[in-house]
Parts: C-alpha cells; structure tokens; sequence
C-alpha cells in the first residue's frame, strides 16, 4: 500500500511505515510458508485453574507469576455486590484480570465500569457515537495499532485513571496480543541502592495530550464546528496542566510501591541534568521488559482485561496489519499520585510551573 492516506485529517504516506516495528514484523511475516494459504482452527489445551473457595461457580487460570489471572465463571452484566468486592481485591493482587465470553451490550460494560468507580470523558480521543464513557480502540488497513510501547494510561493527567477496562469486539486472527508487566515487582527488583536513589523523585510526565487536543481539533473543523465552537473549545483546552508525578509510586489501597515512569509520558526527572535522567529514565523504563515481571493475554471476541493503571504498564503488540481489531475501553477515574515512606510526609504530584519547563529541552 503506497498510495497516500488521509486519517484523522493528516495527510500521510503508508500507515505501516509510521510504525516501523509493525512495519517489521508485517514484512517478516509476508515471507512466511507456515502462514500464507493456511486455515486458522482453535486447539484443545489443559490449563491448571484453581477454586475459589468463596465462589465455588468461580475458577482462576494464573498466566503469570505475580500478575495476570483470567476469572473463569464470571458474567460481568450480572455479577453480585460480593463477586465485585472479590474481583477488585483479586485485581489489586494481580494487577490485571481477564475474562473470557463476555458478550454484552456497550450500556452493560459501563455499568460494570461503574461499581468501581466513576468513569472517565476523555476530552480529546474520539468516543463512541452514543456512549460518551467508551472509547473506541479500532484498528485497520488505514489507522495502525499505536499503542505497542509500554504504559501507564492517561499520565498525563493529574489524576490518571485508577484502571481501565477493555473489551475485544472483533480480533485479528493472529497476533494483536496485549503484554502487562507488574511494577511492583519491578521495583522489588531494583537493588538497595537504586531503590534509595530514585525514591522521593519527582518527574516530568507530558505526551499525547496535546498532540490529542490538535487531532480534535481538527476533527470538528471536518465536521463543520462553527468559529464560535472552535473559539470556546480553544478557551476550555488554552492551558493544559504538565503534571509532575513520583518516579515511584505507592498504591493507595495496598501501600505498595511501584516504578511510575515510562517512555510514553515521562520527559525528565526533576532536579537533574538531562544527561543523567534521560539514563536513569532508560534504566526504569527497560524493567517493564524483563519477561519474569509480565504476563501476555491473547484475545478472542468477548474477551475482557481490567488492569490496575497505579501498579501495571502494558504494551499492545502491533503485529497484526492490516487486519482489524476493534476494541472498547472504560476508564475509571483515579486520583493524584503519591510518595510515602512511614517516616516521612507523603509527596504528591503537582502542576509544573513556566520556570520548571523552561528547563526541558524540546516541546512538552
């Protein structure tokens, strides 16, 4: 595909080429006997599930060490006040549940989204064209799969979102998996003196907000929005606040600590030359790579993760073009972050301020 393309009104030349690791991993595939003119057909296999003693309806399938369980038995359109109480402690042990055969209506997941909180209205990503509180994940042959770095959603935000909760609608039939990597055991894994170095840190977070904000802008000049609309959208959006958060992180509910930087939002370390930040920044963004710290899910339609955003990063495999994959997302809403040891006042995110971003090199 050379020709050129327009998506969401920016003028391009082949999606894949923007995304050079789907870009790799599309061309490699091409080239391979094993895959061209092949049926895909589902294998039986054995997995090693466990009772909930509480829930005996319910079993857990454990993808990974310390993260990752799929909840077998579940009906997320139906579940009871105590299977929600269950669910959420369940997730903040694992950091990211799953559910299989979830095939309910776009009202009912946001009424699930709803008994853990308030959801989110993201201002600028394009939304469902009835449910303000879904947003839709869609990928083609004309919009690549971008989200295959790893993150934390919504950092930049002063309260990024507490969890999120996607549901596949239609999948790929191979690849388009999505990697989670528990930071708390990334942070366990640190040694003594990197732990003592980077906690109390604070750090720069910035990314696609603004970037977004131009995109939406973009999208109500195409569908007619009025110079009055536009004005008032740009007074609503004029200033975005750049949130400073703690390179760790302690959970609110589990008083956990957890590596809270990564290379999609966070720019620089506050208090520190670039030079040194950018390769402290390299070293606390490369631990969400090391596998024993991750767990990898491989969707089907109906399938459901709900991760915790305070504990987990995730990173969704581009390797799928240009087959679709459409999925929609609730965000619960979460709070500002903090730092605390029990011998010291807590540190909590805030707003950078003019004379703190002078101090970065390139745009934020």
């Amino acid at each position: 595909m050379n020709k050129t393309s327009r998506v969401r009104g920016i003028v391009h030349s082949s999606p894949i080429e923007r995304n050079p690791r789907a870009a790799a991993i599309h061309k490699t595939a091409s080239g391979l006997a094993s895959l061209a003119e092949t049926k895909t057909r589902l294998l039986e296999q054995s997995v090693v599930v466990r009772t909930v003693a509480d829930f005996p309806h319910l079993v857990l399938e454990h993808l990974g060490a310390t993260i990752g369980t799929v909840v077998h038995g579940i009906d997320m359109s139906n579940a009871s006040d105590q299977e929600i109480s269950y669910l959420y402690h369940l997730l903040l042990e694992r950091k990211v549940i799953f559910f299989r055969d979830q095939h309910c209506t776009q009202a009912e997941h946001i009424a699930f989204g709803r008994r853990f909180g308030k959801l989110e209205i993201h201002p600028f990503n394009p939304q469902h064209p009835d449910f303000d509180e879904i947003i839709p994940i869609y990928s083609n042959e004309r919009y690549v799969g971008g989200a295959n770095m790893w993150h934390s959603d919504v950092m930049w935000r002063m309260d990024p979102s507490l969890g999120s909760i996607l549901l596949a609608r239609r999948v790929p039939a191979l690849g388009g998996d999505t990697l989670f990597a528990d930071m708390v055991a990334a942070y366990q894994g640190l040694s003594t003196e990197l732990k003592s170095k980077i906690d109390g840190l604070m750090a720069i977070n910035s990314g696609s907000a603004n970037g977004s904000k131009e995109k939406a802008r973009q999208r109500m000049q195409q569908q007619g929005a009025t110079a009055d609309e536009l004005t008032v959208f740009d007074e609503k959006y004029a200033h975005i606040p750049i949130p400073v958060h703690p390179v760790v992180r302690t959970h609110p509910d589990t008083n956990e600590q957890a590596i809270y930087v990564n290379r999609a939002f966070t720019r620089q370390i506050v208090g520190m030359q670039k030079t040194a930040s950018d390769k402290l920044l390299e070293h606390l963004w490369a631990q969400s790579s090391i596998p024993e710290y991750q767990c990898r899910f491989s969707w089907s339609p109906g399938s459901v993760a709900f991760w915790d955003n305070r504990a987990a990063q995730h990173y969704a495999a581009s390797d799928y073009w240009p087959e679709r994959r459409e999925m929609d997302r609730v965000t619960i809403c979460g709070e500002i972050p903090y730092f605390s040891k029990s011998d010291a006042q807590p540190l909590t995110s805030y707003a950078a301020d003019d004379a703190l971003l002078g101090q970065l090199s390139g745009p934020v």
